[in-house]
């Protein structure tokens, strides 16, 4: 067992597949490794903040926005779970990933997973319970743009870039066993 867990960032745009990722990931490593997986979904601050569209000048409740997230809590979670000795690997996911400096700086392994924006629009229709009209206008007045502002951007800080629209079992292979060759270097 390795002296601290292999720790390991996903990100991407919103429903582009890094929860899917994550998942498999620790299914497949689960096997054999202890895998702990933080979701930052479990960290916004869901009804503080609203944001203007900057076309339309409609209000929305802000969640794509780094404020929106509870980050003292999510620090204090992060932390824990990199420094529990009983972890082998600790993921975390989402579009923020590798947006804060205190999370990205303590990564071994940053993946960021890309999808085209008019099929992560549609993940994003298919997931939500509002109309089809609410989720369209919502993602067009603000998601898109706070994605182009704040998680795009962080794909320059990625080790790998995985492609989203594919079933991505080969991709989650090879970071898989990347993954198993770090942690055993390092056992």
């Amino acid at each position: 067992m390795a002296k601290k867990p292999y720790i390991v960032g996903i990100s991407g745009g919103t429903c582009s597949g890094k929860s899917t990722l994550s998942d498999k990931l620790k299914k497949m490593l689960g096997e054999k490794y202890a895998v702990s997986l933080l979701n930052m979904d479990n960290y916004y601050q869901w009804s503080l903040m609203k944001t203007i569209a900057p076309i339309t000048r409609m209000e929305y409740p802000e969640h794509n926005h780094p404020d929106a997230v509870d980050k003292d809590r999510l620090y204090k979670d992060f932390n824990a779970a990199i420094s529990d000795k009983s972890n082998d690997i600790a993921v975390i996911e989402g579009v923020f990933s590798l947006f804060f400096d205190r999370i990205r700086e303590k990564l071994d392994l940053k993946v960021f997973v890309d999808l085209q924006s008019d099929e992560r629009m549609y993940r994003r229709i298919k997931r939500m319970y509002e109309s089809l009209d609410d989720t369209a206008h919502r993602y067009l007045d603000t998601v898109r743009y706070r994605h182009d502002e704040f998680v795009e951007p962080t794909r320059w800080h990625a080790d790998i870039v995985i492609n989203g629209t594919l079933d991505a079992n080969l991709g989650t292979n090879v970071i898989a066993t990347y993954i198993e060759a770090q942690i055993n270097k390092i056992s």
